[in-house]
């Protein structure tokens, strides 16, 4: 992607459901659950690089010894950070010890992450600061097992405002208003009054507090806690949590906006935000590794059962985020890499109309890095289309074709090239605009001699155009210099309209370049009033009930066509130091679809938000643009 838009974060959860001896016995490996969780982080990095943390749970460890491990970094290469750190406290401890590896007994003891529970968090710092207080796992400890809970989620909420105001209302004081530690003071609220209902239901049968405390862990009902809580959440999330004893959860929304996978056999349960890293990290095939439904619950008992169970009530049409599928997740999922090739593919007979099906004037390319697969579906379908010319070519020639004439027919194939190279990232620190701007520009860098001045046009392949930014800055210009005579820019996504509210760094309206074009057109047309109209009924939506709201932003979109739309941000993208024609295209919604069967959330695209904090939400960044307030809207 040529913009830089940030994603919301990973989770990757691990249960050993066998005595960490059998580990060492068939692996090798003292910390067989370490090894593995640094490979489920590290194989999940696309999806958080601003901060990573990792929390570990010890079974059975008796009073005066840690049961409970976490580490945390916010540096510049998080995970490589906390698993050095984490190692050479482990090397320093055992320091002239080696052969106590061999004793598991010791390990667990006396090393940490040698448990049987771990809990790992990826973060993009999207929201908040990014300071080493907001990097997950988030922890509320306590000298109670059954009171020490730990949670990290990928998650945005467009309710946590309400969901603090009610922990304010139930006579608490928090310290801090961020949505993580506000999810987990509301969930360590009800596990709290939970322990003190059944302490109190013990106390009064005459058990001591230490037959109490021994029985509390198969006492609790974790789910019940956790569904009383999530059932106020609206937005997109998967959170990942542990209590102190060692029962843990995974837990989706309602509508499956946010991914989630898991693996479960006899030696491990794993979730992961991506099935990829599953398959990778324990060698297990495709279909074993299976999909969280939407609003269900993976629950991971201290006594070694797992529990996979709807949790929260169904909520009509699930809509997983179809941006996973376009960009953010990695295209090694056998899924999502066949549907980043269709939405390529798709794409085809317009650019076709935009070259005029001059093939032999042509070159495609694409936009490093995460376009390269929408690009090989575009290419194949290209040279579908080439054939398909050719055989009608050959037919042409009549009932006795000249060799030599068949010949050039078949030799000719179109030009596939890579014209855009992505160079060493280059940081901003000049302070003039005019200098960084030109800068920025150089980020990329062309290949020259294969596209001909003033004679081919040149088609470049991006999956997705947000802001426009980097296109008018820097890719434009660099492929402008090669003086083609017209540069198609191919987006395999929609045109962007509406801000996302559940996980995706996208929360302005006035950031987006298909807003932009469409204020253009109202205002060049004399309908400011559409503006106005909007603006107010935007506003009263602000007055009505969260469950009442509707997204009155889609008014603005309405007097015009795609192509309209379309054909303005290639005005707004092509400025005066740009010699060559502009054209853009985007993709259809429907192909989106197409492409994509199981990935229905459009919401980015169409305004057609999945819960009613969405709709909220999008007339709030309306007004915030209307009122020049640079904001976000939740």
């Amino acid at each position: 992607m040529s913009d830089a838009i940030k994603h919301e974060c990973g989770i990757a959860l691990l249960r050993l459901r066998k005595p960490i001896e059998y580990y060492r016995e068939k692996y090798g490996d003292s910390l067989y659950g370490l090894g593995r969780m640094y490979l489920l982080m590290e194989k999940q990095h696309n999806r958080g690089q601003d901060g990573a943390g990792m929390a570990g749970i010890k079974f059975g460890m008796e009073p005066g010894s840690t049961y409970a491990d976490v580490v945390r970094s916010n540096t510049a290469t998080p995970i490589k950070d906390i698993f050095q750190r984490t190692y050479a406290r482990i090397e320093s401890l055992a320091e002239g010890k080696d052969s106590r590896y061999s004793d598991m007994e010791w390990v667990k003891r006396n090393l940490p992450f040698s448990g049987e529970l771990f809990l790992g968090h990826l973060r993009y710092g999207t929201f908040g600061k990014n300071d080493i207080r907001n990097i997950h796992p988030f922890i509320r400890e306590s000298n109670w097992k059954t009171r020490h809970l730990i949670i990290a989620g990928n998650f945005n909420l467009t309710n946590i405002g309400d969901i603090f105001d009610s922990l304010v209302a139930s006579g608490q004081h928090p310290v801090q208003t961020g949505d993580t530690v506000t999810v987990l003071e509301k969930l360590a609220k009800y596990l709290d009054h939970e322990n003190q209902r059944l302490y109190d239901a013990y106390k009064a049968k005459g058990l001591s507090k230490v037959e109490i405390s021994a029985m509390m862990p198969d006492a609790l009902d974790l789910k019940k806690i956790v569904k009383t809580v999530a059932e106020e959440w609206d937005g997109g999330f998967v959170f990942g949590g542990m209590v102190g004893y060692g029962d843990a959860f995974v837990i989706r929304d309602r509508k499956g906006i946010r991914p989630a996978y898991y693996y479960c056999d006899d030696e491990i349960l794993v979730a992961a935000s991506e099935r990829p890293v599953i398959q990778t990290v324990f060698n297990v095939p495709f279909e074993k590794v299976r999909e969280l439904p939407a609003g269900h619950i993976i629950l991971s008992h201290h006594n070694g059962e797992v529990e996979v169970s709807p949790c929260l009530e169904s909520a009509g049409e699930q809509t997983p985020c179809s941006f996973e599928h376009i960009y953010f997740s990695r295209g090694t999922d056998a899924d999502i890499y066949r549907e980043r090739k269709e939405l390529g593919a798709l794409l085809v007979p317009e650019v076709l109309k935009a070259i005029d099906y001059d093939l032999e004037n042509s070159v495609f390319t694409s936009i490093p890095n995460t376009a390269q697969v929408a690009f090989t579906g575009m290419r194949d379908a290209v040279y579908a289309y080439n054939e398909h010319r050719k055989a009608e070519a050959i037919i042409a020639l009549g009932d006795h074709p000249r060799k030599e004439d068949i010949e050039r027919i078949l030799a000719f194939q179109p030009r596939m090239e890579q014209i855009v190279v992505k160079d060493a990232k280059m940081r901003t620190f000049i302070t003039g605009d005019d200098q960084r701007n030109d800068l920025v520009s150089h980020v990329y860098d062309v290949t020259y001699g294969q596209v001909r001045e003033w004679r081919d046009t040149l088609v470049a392949i991006d999956d997705s155009i947000v802001r426009g930014t980097t296109l008018r800055q820097s890719i434009l210009r660099i492929l402008d210099r090669l003086c083609p005579r017209k540069i198609v820019i191919v987006s395999s996504a929609p045109q962007i309209r509406y801000p996302d509210c559940y996980g995706i760094d996208m929360a302005k309206l006035g950031d987006f370049i298909a807003f932009q074009a469409t204020v253009a057109l109202l205002r060049e047309r004399g309908m400011e009033n559409v503006l106005e109209e909007t603006y107010a009924k935007c506003k009263a939506q602000l007055e009505r009930p969260r469950e009442e709201a509707v997204n009155h932003v889609c008014d603005i979109y309405r007097p015009f066509t795609d192509a309209e739309i379309s054909k303005k941000i290639s005005c707004m993208l092509r400025t005066e130091h740009i010699k060559a024609e502009v054209d853009v295209i985007f993709q259809r919604v429907e192909n989106l679809h197409k492409a994509c069967p199981h990935s229905s959330g459009d919401w980015y695209f169409t305004g057609r938000y999945p819960t009613p904090g969405g709709n909220l939400v999008a007339c709030r960044a309306f007004v915030n643009y209307i009122e020049n307030r640079n904001t976000r809207a939740y």
